[in-house]
Formats: C-alpha cells, structure tokens, sequence
C-alpha cells in the first residue's frame, strides 16, 4: 500500500516559518538508538497528530521537542530561529508544553496550589490564594472538569486529575501544546469536551502535536499525520487522504488482518464463578453474575457506572459483602484477594502503573510475586526459577525487552500489560477478570492481547473484561452486562452485541431492570 506524502500545511495552515520545527532529530542512550533522523514542521493553528505502536519513539520525540530531554543529534527552530530548550522550563517560556500521559501532579496539595506550583501568585508578600483560586476555577471550567479549586487531587478520580493535568498546561497562552495520550483515561463525554478544546486552540493559531492510539480520535482531529514505527520516521500525511485502516497499516508496516478473533461457539457448561447479592461499599454497587469455562463475559456502561468499584468489592479491595461466591461449585467464604486467588480468580487492575507493578522493579519480582512459592520453596530466593520464568514470559507473552535485566517502568505501555497478564496467568488461575485491557496501548499489542484472551477461554478458562472501548467490548465478547448508576441494567448476547445497544442500556433511564435482556 502507497499513499502520497507531504512536507507542506494543509487546509488553509500557514505558509510562513513552522512555529516548531525539528531537523534529523536523533536520540541514544549508550549503544541504543531509539530515535533516528526525524524531519518534522509543526504550524500554528494545525492540529499534526503523532501516531505509532509503543516503542515507535512517539514520547522521546515529545520529549526532545518540550526541553524533557536532549536530542543526540539535530537541531530546532521556532518561526525560522535555532532554538535549543535546556530544560522543560525553557520550552514553557517559549511557548512549547508538554502534557505528559502519565499524571504528574502533587496528590497532597490542592488543584489550584498544583496548577501555579512554582508560580505562584502574591499580593504584597503573602500569596493570593483567592485569585489564583478564581483563575482555577476558569481555566478547569474551559477543559470541562467538575473539580473544585481547593479540592485536594488525591482526592480526585483519574480522569478529573488528567483534565486538572490539562488544565495546568493551558494556564498560560501557548504555542506548541503537545497532547500524549489526553484521552486514555477520559470517559465519553470528557472526549468529546476535550476535543472541542482542542479545536478551539486550533481556531486560535495554536499548533497542537497530538499522539493518540484512539485513530478515531485522530481521524476526527487532525489536519496532517505523521508516523513513527521502530525510532524512524514513516513519512507525513494529509489526514483527509488517510482512513483508520490506513493509518493502522502504516503504524504496524502490515496489513491487519482481523483485529479480533472470530467468535467462539456459545458456552454451554456450568458457571465456573458465580456470584450472587454482592454488594459494594454499602450497597451503591450491586450486582449478581456468573461466568462460564471458554467464554467472555464484557461489562459495560458509562465511567462512574461502578464496573471497576463492583470488581473491585469481589476481590476483596472495597469493602463488600454478598449471598454467596463460588467458584467451581465451591463456596468462597469470605472473598478477598487472597482467597479469591486460591480458588483460581486473578484480576488485571486497570491502573497498571499504580497498582499493577512495581516500575522501579526488574521483570522478576514484578512477574512472581504473587506466586513466591514457586521461587520461595525455602527461605532462599531461587534465582534460577525466577530467570527460568522470566524468559518463558518474555517468549510466551511477546515481552520486548533489550535486556531481561530492564525495569517494569522502562517498558511501554503495551509490554507493561502483556507482563502484568503474564503475572496472573503464573498462578494457572481458572477465571481472569481484566480492567481495561488495552487502555493506552498501540494497535498491534491490542490484537496480541485480544489473541490471548481467546486463547485461553478457549484452552476452557472463564474471562471476564471491563472496557469502555466498545468496539472491544463487541469483539471480544460472548455476553455483556450494562451497568448504569451501580446496578446491571441489561445483559446482551449474540447479535444483540451491539455498540448501539450498550450504549442504548448504559443511557437510557429505560433499563430498570437488573438483568433484564433489551434488544
């Protein structure tokens, strides 16, 4: 497949001198190159998106163009002039931010005391919190966040600290807003309100860099696409000339060929777990369900809907009680990690770098700790069961990694969640529940990690998927329950599993009725 490249602007953008440019950017770390030779002009009032699997060197880019880091080799220049940022500091004075994918905020401090940290506001010699919480105020306001000035951000959800996150970056006016992954964490409705922010800074001469692995997103947006795979450049596209098919092809250097399984026969054994009257933090999530051996149960519904919160109570992490649990027929007394575990439940929590892995830990303690006996047989670690484990992970699960030796925070997004799914399945459990499988992942990693769950309901492991992605909460699969305001609303099956119909039951005051079918 070909399609015609472009150096130049699109859709009426400026002639004139990039507001950004980069020339034959380059970055190493030793012997290890992992970005080359990237030629890319950025306009104002252009929305250029970055695309490109993880690993494709999209963040160092970002990082190099923002003052994060120092280019190896290569050179920039804003409207004509040579620029070299020092800092990330010297990038914000010149009008280039960066909003990073990972939330980089104080959790102990308020939302406003966050967003002028390091510039704070004074009256005399005393700082004027009341003014800076009134500029909070409107700049939370102009990113569509719910977050109160003086509310403290480790009290906030993940999503209302990634608009806050925003919201600080768009505090002062900008030139270059470079945007990494604004939206993983967002639900439906905060898209579409970050979207319009977006073009609003477009509508006002600002140059946005915008890096995505929602291509719908992308297709929507954006004016020019670049692509990024291995460290080098693909090339540059107008966006109008490129489909999401397209742009998927170009990031992967392939032709993709059915992004999900084929669907699997209805399973018609007993439920492996069943779960009925649990109820979650005194009773605001609720629900009963079961799963069966080689079958995909989805839960669906609105973020804030409860599908984490209800999960969550099952494992034992919110306090939870419920008529019963079993698992393979088997009670499960009192339900909590421990127990659900030893009865073959494992969960992948969505919150893979807060929750799921230790980042400043090699491969191996994140791999086996959750089953030490196996390299605790004694009170000695056995360094060559856990190597031994390590590699067979790596080869198993498509690990990429250039050195067994590597931290789990070094790894990409995708890598981090095939180690993590690596990690539970070392307990050779008999249900996995998954959060959000492939939040923030490239599109190659999201069909190798639709493949494993195939394989292993189809080996006869029950799975059980939280997504608010619907086309993967269709693709995947065999049943889904809907829920809205913490209760099930609806349970679909077969070719009522439609991304209309989830949201038609997640909406729709209509659906009253736990677990009732609506077509």
């Amino acid at each position: 497949m070909t399609f015609a490249m472009t150096d130049t602007a699109v859709d009426g953008a400026a002639q004139e001198a990039p507001v950004l440019r980069a020339e034959d950017l380059s970055k190493a770390y030793g012997p290890i190159t992992v970005l080359s030779d990237v030629t890319l002009d950025i306009n104002a009032g252009e929305v250029h998106a970055i695309i490109g699997e993880n690993g494709a060197g999209k963040s160092t880019l970002m990082r190099l163009l923002s003052g994060h880091a120092a280019p190896t080799a290569g050179a920039m220049s804003m409207a004509g002039k040579p620029v070299a940022f020092a800092n990330a500091v010297q990038a914000e004075d010149a009008g280039v931010v960066l909003v990073h994918q990972e939330i980089l905020l104080a959790p102990d401090l308020t939302v406003a005391e966050n967003l002028f940290l390091g510039r704070e506001l004074s009256r005399g010699f005393a700082v004027d919190d009341r003014m800076m919480n009134r500029r909070t105020a409107e700049v939370l306001a102009r990113v569509g966040s719910a977050a109160r000035p003086t509310t403290r951000v480790g009290d906030l959800p993940l999503a209302q600290r990634q608009l806050v996150q925003i919201a600080r970056a768009l505090l002062d006016d900008r030139k270059v807003v470079i945007l990494d992954e604004p939206t993983a964490m967002l639900a439906n409705d905060e898209v579409d309100a970050l979207l319009e922010i977006v073009r609003n800074l477009r509508a006002h001469g600002v140059a946005v860099l915008y890096i995505s692995h929602r291509l719908e997103e992308v297709e929507a947006l954006a004016d020019r696409v670049t692509v990024l795979r291995d460290g080098k450049m693909i090339g540059t596209w107008p966006a109008q000339d490129l489909d999401q098919r397209q742009m998927a092809e170009l990031m992967v250097g392939r032709e993709l060929s059915m992004l999900y399984p084929p669907k699997r026969e209805p399973a018609t054994a007993e439920p492996i777990l069943s779960v009925e009257e649990l109820s979650v933090d005194h009773g605001r999530f609720s629900g009963s369900f079961s799963v069966r051996p080689g079958e995909v149960l989805g839960i669906g519904g609105m973020i804030g809907a409860g599908r984490t919160e209800l999960i969550e109570g099952l494992m034992g992490l919110r306090p939870a009680q419920a008529r019963t649990v079993s698992v393979s027929g088997t009670p499960v007394a009192k339900p909590d990690v421990g127990s659900m575990m030893a009865a073959g439940v494992v969960y992948l929590t969505e919150d893979r770098k807060g929750k799921g892995l230790l980042l400043n830990e090699r491969l191996g303690p994140n791999l086996t700790l959750q089953a030490l006996d196996m390299i605790l047989p004694g009170l000695r670690l056995n360094r060559r069961k856990e190597a031994s484990a390590v590699r067979s992970a790596v080869q198993d699960y498509d690990i990429r990694v250039r050195t067994l030796s590597v931290e789990a925070g070094q790894l990409s997004g995708g890598n981090q969640q095939k180690l993590l799914l690596a990690k539970v399945m070392l307990a050779e459990p008999s249900v996995v529940i998954i959060d959000e499988p492939t939040r923030g992942i490239d599109i190659g990693n999201k069909s190798q990690i639709y493949h494993f769950i195939d394989e292993l309901v189809r080996a006869g492991k029950a799975c059980v998927v939280i997504s608010s992605e619907l086309p993967e909460l269709v693709g995947l699969s065999d049943r889904v329950l809907v829920m809205r305001a913490g209760r099930f609303v609806a349970e679909l099956a077969g070719d009522d599993i439609t991304e209309q119909n989830v949201v038609y039951a997640a909406a729709s005051s209509r659906h009253d009725t736990e677990g009732r079918k609506r077509a």
